[in-house]
C-alpha cells in the first residue's frame, strides 16, 4: 500500500464518516454519524462535554475503530489497514493537536517536535523542527523540557509537532481548552495562521462557539448525532 501524500480529486472528500456508531459498554456515544470534509476545508465539530465529539475525532484519525460504519481517508476505509499500516498513513498524512498536549516529558521541546520525523525514518529532522519552533515563537525555549514550559508554551510545542511532517489533514481536540482566555486567543490565532500558511485541511473539535466560528463550516453534535 502507498502511504505518502495521497491525492483527493475535487469530486471526492479527503475524509468521510458513513453511518458511524461507537459504544463503550452499555453507553452509546455515537449513533449513525455521517460527515465529509473536502480538501482545503476547515470544519468545526461543535458540542458540549459528553456529546461524542472527541470520540468522533478519534475515529476520524484512526486512533480507534467504529463498532459500525466506515471512516475513509482519500476513499480508503481505515478498517482495512493493519496497525502498522495505519500508523504510517497517519504519520505521513495527519497531524493531531490534543487538549492535554501529550508531550513526552523526558524530551526537550525540540526533541518532541523532531519525534514524528524520527519515527518516519527522516535522517535530519532538526531543520524542519527548528523552523516550526521559530514560527510558533519558541526558538529560545527549544532545549527546555515540558515541565519547564507554561501551558501555552506546551501547546505551541504540540502544534509544531503536529505540523512537522507536513500533514495534509490537521485534527485539533479542544486545542485551547486548558488555557486562560488571553493565551487561548493567541494559540487560536496561531493555529488558524498555520492552517492558512501550510494549506491544511482541518477538523477542530470544540465546545467554544467563537473558535468554531473561525472555521468554514460548523457541524453540531448532540448526544451522538449531528443536528
Amino acid at each position: 500500500m502507498y502511504f505518502g501524500a495521497l491525492a483527493s480529486t475535487a469530486a471526492s472528500p479527503i475524509l468521510s464518516a458513513e453511518k458511524v456508531s461507537k459504544s463503550y459498554g452499555v453507553t452509546q456515544v455515537l449513533q449513525g454519524v455521517d460527515m465529509s470534509v473536502r480538501t482545503g476545508e476547515s470544519v468545526a465539530i461543535l458540542g458540549q462535554s459528553g456529546s461524542g465529539k472527541t470520540t468522533l475525532l478519534s475515529l476520524l484519525a484512526g486512533l480507534e475503530h467504529p463498532d459500525a460504519g466506515t471512516v475513509r481517508f482519500d476513499g480508503q476505509g481505515l478498517r482495512g489497514f493493519g496497525i502498522d499500516e495505519l500508523a504510517r498513513l497517519r504519520g505521513r498524512n495527519m497531524g493531531v493537536i490534543f487538549q492535554e498536549y501529550h508531550l513526552v516529558p523526558s524530551l526537550t521541546a525540540r526533541e518532541n517536535v523532531c519525534l514524528p520525523l524520527e519515527i518516519l525514518g527522516e535522517k535530519k529532522p532538526g531543520a524542519r523542527a527548528d523552523a516550526l519552533l521559530e514560527r510558533v515563537g519558541l526558538a529560545p525555549r527549544a532545549q527546555h523540557y515540558p515541565h519547564q514550559l507554561s501551558g501555552g508554551e506546551q501547546q505551541r510545542v504540540a502544534i509544531a509537532r503536529a505540523l512537522v511532517a507536513k500533514p495534509r489533514l490537521l485534527f485539533a481536540d479542544e486545542p485551547t481548552g486548558n488555557l486562560d482566555e488571553a493565551t487561548a486567543a493567541e494559540v487560536e490565532g496561531l493555529i488558524f495562521s498555520l492552517i492558512a500558511e501550510e494549506g491544511l485541511t482541518a477538523v477542530i473539535v470544540t465546545h467554544n462557539r467563537e473558535l468554531a466560528a473561525r472555521c468554514a463550516r460548523i457541524l453540531t453534535l448532540h448526544l451522538g448525532r449531528f443536528g
